[in-house]
Order: C-alpha cells, then structure tokens, then sequence
C-alpha cells in the first residue's frame, strides 16, 4: 500500500506557518488518496537517541570494514530501526522552518542518525557515492520570516533549502518538489496574502505527489 511519511520539525505547532501549510497539503492528499496510509513522525517528540558512543563506534566499524561487536551490534539494531521506519514511506512530505538561516537542530539530529553506510547511501571506488533511498517523491514545506530566493540579496544566507535538498540527493531522492513560504515577518496582512498563494499551490502538489 503506497505511504506518505509526513517528518514534522517545528516545535511551535498551533503557531507554525510551516505546519499551517503542511496541514492544508495533507487534507488534500488525503481527499486526492483515500486509501494511502499517512503516517507523521514528529522529531520534537520521536525518540532519537544521542550518535556517540557505541553508535558512533559502530558506523565507523562498518567503514572500516569491521564486525561489530555485541555492544556495537545492540546500538546499531536502534539506528537500523530508525532508518527502516523512515524507508517504509513511498511519498514523503517535510514540513520545516529556518532557524538561524538554517534548519532546526531536531531535524540535523534525524538526518545524523539516519544518514548511515549500507542503510541510506553506499560508496565504492568504481561509482562513488549511491544514494539508497531512491523511486520516491518528496515535497518540503519551508518557511523563513525573510527573503532568501534568487535576488533577494540575502540568498547566499539561505543554508536550508540548499542543505536540506543536497541531503535528500544525497540519499537518493531525485523527485523533490519544494514549497517556500517568505516573508514570514513582514506584517500579517503580507504573510496571510503569501500564505493564500502557497495554500492554493500546495493543493496542487499534494494531489499529484
């Protein structure tokens, strides 16, 4: 049955324009695919483990080509879970804000612990880099209280967008369908105007994700 894995990163809930739009997006999944299962994953109360210690050890066990050891095997069984759940989704919907021109330190934490070798990319010599997480759609909500898109001025300050999308390539995505919405600390009457605009697109999006 095809899922769509909605990973939810901002804190503020009620008071998210991020999550505001992300809602609109899946009432419309939801009318356009009634019988796909929607499961949300939201980082500021999922269980995340902290990537050190025999987590650490273990990743770099598998890099250097080293069997793990029991202590090792038991703390990667906690990422492998982890990376699985994510793997179930064959559509996936990010919703995300800017903090400090990047993104929030919950979502980095997820994409440290689930960016892991043979899990969600490989490598060899003769090919590189592979991406293992690949024939899946992703939109991603992203809200930012300035302007960073081309033009702006400020687009070079934008360290969530470009991170975020070479981080979805990087693990395999190549269908990623974004969705910006800027400024959001412009004044309400600007912000409600941008949000309608995005609220129509993202209709759009989710019908044909």
């Amino acid at each position: 049955m095809p899922k769509l894995l909605y990973i939810e990163a901002s804190p503020r809930k009620e008071r998210s324009h991020s999550i505001e739009i992300a809602s609109i997006f899946l009432e419309s999944y939801r009318e356009a695919y009634p019988t796909d299962e929607v499961e949300i994953l939201d980082l500021w109360t999922a269980d995340l483990p902290p990537f050190n210690g025999q987590i650490l050890d273990a990743k770099y066990a598998i890099l250097n080509g080293l069997e793990h050891t029991v202590e090792q095997a038991e703390a990667w069984q906690v990422v492998k879970n982890l990376v699985e759940q994510f793997k179930t989704g064959t559509k996936y919907l990010f919703s995300l804000p800017m903090w400090n021109f990047g993104i929030p330190y919950r979502l980095k934490h997820y994409i440290d612990l689930i960016t892991q070798p043979s899990l969600t990319y490989s490598f060899n010599p003769e090919e590189g880099y592979q991406g293992r997480v690949n024939g899946r759609s992703v939109s991603v909500i992203y809200s930012r209280g300035g302007e960073y898109t081309q033009d702006s001025g400020f687009e070079n300050m934008d360290f969530q967008k470009p991170y975020f999308e070479s981080w979805l390539r990087f693990i395999g995505f190549s269908d990623i369908r974004p969705v910006i919405i800027e400024p959001t600390q412009q004044g309400k009457e600007k912000v409600e105007l941008v949000k309608a605009f995005v609220a129509d697109h993202v209709k759009k999006i989710a019908r044909k994700l």
